[in-house]
């Protein structure tokens, strides 16, 4: 192993060792409770207990019986470390002991944030962190909702409806080409774009597909009966948010073509779209390079590796109703028709939750923008580099 790579290792086993520390030798045949009870309140330091508490519980999911991201775990643990050092901040002198956490503290740290006018996403993300901290001190009902701390709903709801295409079209790629251009470079990667495009997969999710694992017959989805489309389906699971899985038709030409093509990248059953020699990580990283040598990044074309996602899905919509979505300046729809598509469309994208398809088509308050302008924006050609971009072997 080369010398870059060992250290590279040793920083991220003192990352993990920093967030989610391993458990003491004292520890062992100990229940949580009775490790706390052998450190009383006042009379072991509020971090100290903080830093145990981290140590039993960070790995858990609020909600869920599994073991959460390294990278929630990190943000967590460094966000927890935080409050109660800025508890000072908000008129405590004295810390307490984290166990004895109360609403009091809680409205104060609001209060802050309020007058350092942080993002909603943020505050939101804070709030999610302390409920999970209450159940780890059998508090569970210690966080309540923001408007019951006084906040309006205009200040702290999420607005995630896009008011701008993020689609390639929109910026005048021909799509085709340069996906013909990528698989002559690296096939590998030019087939996970190609499963994004056609299935609207995200990047790690395509990258992570094993195409002929992943095709199942319908009887083996699990899938009630009145939810059956075609014979086969692409089970996602691998790469995507949170692990939630989902069941792609494959009922359209394209969606059958991308995944026969990925299947004659990638010839091994078990074998998933990234280059065999690679890791996930290095798979990853020359996905990013790729994107950067052919131009696919917001600085130089205007546009990501995730348009694709936001085309098919635009597409789709597009297809259920024969409307163009808000964001292009489609017309307004019956509610049911658009409600039903909307619903399609956030699923297909892993989503659950209808309103989720926003982010791709455009809330209703979008429709207003005039139809010709979008289809002037995407008339445009892309703001190239004034040099060529270069793509070498």
């Amino acid at each position: 192993m080369h010398k870059r790579s060992r250290e590279h290792h040793a920083t991220n086993a003192r990352a993990v060792r920093a967030h989610q520390p391993p458990r003491s030798e004292q520890w062992q045949g100990l229940t949580a409770r009775e490790i706390l009870d052998r450190h009383p309140a006042g009379k072991t330091s509020p971090m100290r207990v903080l830093e145990i508490l981290i140590g039993l519980f960070n790995h858990q999911h609020t909600a869920k019986q599994k073991e959460v991201s390294f990278k929630t775990r990190q943000e967590r643990a460094q966000f927890l470390r935080r409050f109660f050092h800025d508890l000072r901040k908000a008129g405590f002198k004295n810390l307490p002991d984290p166990r004895n956490l109360g609403g009091r503290h809680v409205t104060a740290m609001l209060a802050i944030w309020r007058e350092e006018r942080l993002a909603a996403s943020t505050i939101q993300t804070y709030l999610s962190f302390l409920r999970g901290f209450a159940q780890w001190i059998k508090k569970p009902g210690l966080i309540r909702r923001l408007e019951q701390y006084g906040f309006k709903p205009e200040e702290y709801e999420r607005h995630e409806a896009a008011d701008m295409d993020k689609s390639w079209s929109a910026r005048g790629i021909e799509i085709n080409a340069m996906l013909k251009g990528i698989d002559e470079y690296d096939r590998y990667v030019g087939a996970a774009m190609r499963l994004m495009h056609a299935l609207g997969l995200r990047k790690k999710e395509a990258i992570m597909l094993r195409p002929h694992k992943c095709v199942l017959p319908f009887e083996a989805t699990g899938l009630p009966l009145h939810k059956k489309k075609v014979e086969r389906y692409l089970h996602v699971a691998n790469g995507s948010k949170g692990g939630r899985e989902r069941f792609i038709p494959l009922e359209l030409p394209e969606r059958i073509a991308a995944i026969e093509h990925a299947q004659t990248v990638v010839p091994i059953h078990d074998g998933h779209m990234g280059r065999p020699s690679h890791s996930l990580k290095q798979a990853m990283r020359r996905f990013d390079s790729v994107m950067k040598k052919f131009g696919i990044t917001k600085k130089q074309l205007g546009v990501t590796s995730h348009g694709l996602r936001h085309e098919m899905l635009i597409d789709q919509f597009e297809r259920l109703t024969g409307e163009l979505p808000p964001v292009r300046g489609g017309a307004k729809l019956p509610a049911e028709i658009d409600t039903a598509a909307r619903q399609e469309v956030a699923e297909l994208a892993g989503h659950a939750r209808k309103r989720a398809s926003n982010a791709y088509l455009g809330g209703v308050r979008v429709r207003q923008r005039d139809a010709m302008d979008v289809q002037a924006v995407r008339s445009e050609p892309p703001s190239l580099p004034r040099t060529p971009i270069v793509v070498d072997s």
